[in-house]
């Protein structure tokens, strides 16, 4: 049984919004809806993240474009989430651009879009020529262009500065599972944005979005993670939970490391 989410979850989802593009969400958690098993389940899914950003690669999922197919927008309405059309499985800045093109068709002058353009079909690490070519010309296009990225300082505040809405750093490759592997330059990233700056690839479970909340990202985006586990319904609530638990920690303030022990209780004036 899916638990309901706690009232401490749903304050802070309601009082600390996500600002995209001038809209607010309270949920900080973005999802994908591919690898399940079936339609039911990817909704049920998205449902128990409390997401309402929902990433559809318009390449590989049909919202229209074959009319005796099942559609993803039987299960996932455009009324109740944000479609996030994005690019996966782009390895040019033309096809890219296209894509970007036919989603805006397709949802009656949807703006709002992932930009994703891959140059390496092993490693799925982005082709940073073609995604700053890309964002160009859909920038000029009027899109709004969230963008998938390395963890490249430079090229972040690069792709701020063209105008796009969201920078979305890799934590690791594309569907890897191993978490933040350079938060170093994710904090430098975060600590020099004036947009966005959502982590997007590389997720596994539940403590490595919390650790990329607690560096102070804006959200977290994710599929393999919640699609891939045992029980993605079950992992889509805890990914619900640690996003607002590292969003939560890093608004808090963490206590400073230090290497030698300190005593809970203070030891000054103690009753003998």
């Amino acid at each position: 049984m899916i638990a309901n989410p706690t009232a401490g979850d749903l304050a802070c989802e309601k009082t600390d919004a996500l600002v995209v593009a001038g809209k607010s969400y309270h949920s900080r958690l973005l999802v994908g809806t591919g690898k399940y098993k079936d339609l039911q389940q990817t909704r049920d899914a998205v449902v128990a993240s409390g997401a309402q950003i929902v990433t559809v690669a318009i390449r590989r999922t049909n919202i229209g474009q074959d009319k005796d197919a099942p559609s993803l927008l039987d299960v996932i309405s455009p009324e109740q989430f944000t479609l996030l059309p994005n690019t996966a499985g782009c390895y040019s800045a033309k096809e890219a651009v296209r894509t970007c093109r036919l989603a805006r068709e397709l949802l009656d002058g949807h703006a709002l879009v992932k930009l994703e353009v891959l140059g390496d079909e092993k490693t799925l690490y982005p082709n940073v020529v073609d995604t700053l070519k890309a964002a160009d010309t859909l920038i000029k296009e009027d899109f709004q262009v969230m963008v998938y990225t390395n963890d490249d300082p430079v090229i972040a505040r690069q792709l701020e500065v063209m105008g796009c809405v969201a920078v979305m750093p890799l934590a690791a490759p594309i569907g890897s599972g191993l978490g933040v592997r350079n938060p170093g330059n994710i904090l430098d990233i975060v600590e020099n944005a004036g947009v966005p700056i959502l982590v997007d690839a590389g997720v596994g479970t539940a403590s490595d979005a919390a650790v990329a909340m607690e560096l102070g990202c804006d959200g977290v985006l994710m599929n393999t993670a919640i699609a891939m586990a045992q029980d993605p319904v079950q992992m889509a609530e805890a990914m619900r939970h640690a996003v607002v638990a590292g969003r939560q920690a890093f608004l808090a303030g963490r206590m400073p490391k230090r290497r030698h022990a300190s005593a809970s209780s203070p030891v000054e004036n103690v009753i003998s």
